[in-house]
């Protein structure tokens, strides 16, 4: 056996399109290879060149995955991360707005701050023992809600193939030209023509989706899906924009939303029964038209068993969001009682993993233990 690496990112370098499509056609070149690799590397580029080409008009168009770009958005809406994160083939690292402090819009800003005082207040009271960054990143977790998707408030890492990204500005032109025109889908369409406007040039004539019918997978194309649990699962229920944007990073799970009708809101559990629940329902809702993040939406969820479980080990934890964590705790119990009975194979590989936070699960060890611990986790307000 040999393993050779042939090539790697560098920062600062970025490789031209033609040198993504001189690679690619190499790799093409694999499959059907009589030498070797050195050889394909050292034939006449000409030939190469012929060679990725036909296998674009082909549709052959896994060889043109080998190829990544590091690609840096800046100041872009939350919801073109979503939809970017959406997809499961990528790389990400984004300005997290629960532990970072967020840039919104003016018309927000005196919301957001406001509610940043008022949840610090809360907290504190609430919870004496935490110091006060503790205080302040979950007042930032918290305040968040009220800021639009629409923002340009982002900043992440995005890498993919070349492949992908082509994939992407395609779809994001087809969205543009067919998508719905209520007034959520109007938002999103401009948001993708200012995307593709700004966009780096790495385009592929031919290297998109045309014939497999494939579009942005976080939009769904069926409103409802039957429930159900057993080996696989299906489930839909409401959580955040928020909340979904923390879901969907689980790519060997598949998401997709529904913009309801009707507009309702999310209250953070702190303030519920409080002297300031109305008041936050009312300031939210001034800023429905901007789509915060505390807007529910319908989220479906789909996946294995087992991609479940680790799910679990990731959000059923007292450094999670307490909105993700509440729900994936939901499904776990509808998951057993629609197993329990007539699967139990199922039934007994969850089991262990429904006594409590991921530090009760068997073998797992914590390394950086929350401040809540196992007893108090699921309890929690923040």
């Amino acid at each position: 056996m040999k393993i050779t690496i042939i090539g790697a990112a560098k920062p600062g370098y970025v490789m031209s399109v033609e040198e993504a499509l001189e690679f690619s056609g190499r790799a093409a070149g694999i499959c059907y290879m009589k030498e070797d690799w050195e050889t394909l590397c050292n034939e006449d580029p000409e030939v190469t060149m012929k060679r990725a080409k036909g296998t674009l008009k082909r549709k052959h168009h896994s060889v043109f995955g080998h190829v990544n770009y590091n690609i840096l958005l800046e100041k872009v809406p939350k919801i073109l991360a979503m939809i970017l994160n959406n997809e499961q083939d990528y790389n990400t690292s984004e300005k997290s707005a629960r532990y970072t402090e967020m840039e919104p819009s003016p018309e927000e800003a005196s919301l957001y701050y406001k509610w940043i005082d008022i949840l610090k207040q809360e907290i504190a009271k609430c919870y004496p023992k935490f110091d006060e960054g503790k205080v302040e990143k979950l007042a930032q977790e918290n305040a968040r809600y009220m800021i639009s998707v629409f923002t340009p408030a982002t900043t992440m890492l995005y890498t993919c193939t070349i492949q992908q990204w082509n994939y992407i500005i395609y779809w994001s032109e087809q969205f543009i030209k067919t998508g719905p025109e209520d007034p959520f889908s109007q938002k999103v369409k401009q948001v993708l023509r200012e995307f593709i406007e700004a966009r780096p040039e790495i385009d592929v004539e031919g290297l998109n989706t045309e014939m497999k019918n494939r579009g942005f997978s976080i939009f769904a194309k069926r409103k409802h899906r039957a429930e159900e649990f057993g080996e696989n699962y299906c489930t839909t229920y409401m959580g955040t924009f928020a909340h979904l944007a923390q879901a969907h990073r689980h790519r060997t799970l598949t998401y997709e939303m529904v913009i309801p009708q009707e507009k309702t809101f999310y209250t953070p559990p702190i303030l519920e029964f409080t002297q300031y629940e109305k008041e936050w329902q009312d300031d939210i809702k001034s800023l429905a038209d901007n789509f915060p993040q505390g807007m529910m939406v319908q989220i479906n969820e789909r996946g294995p068993v087992e991609k479940f479980v680790l799910k679990c080990t990731e959000r059923l934890c007292g450094c999670a969001q307490l909105e993700i964590m509440r729900q994936t705790k939901k499904t776990m119990d509808k998951y057993l009682a629609a197993v329990k009975d007539k699967n139990p194979d199922v039934y007994d590989y969850l089991e262990p993993y429904s006594h409590g936070p991921r530090c009760t699960f068997p073998g797992w060890k914590c390394e950086n233990p929350c401040i809540f611990g196992g007893s108090k986790a699921f309890k929690r307000e923040v």
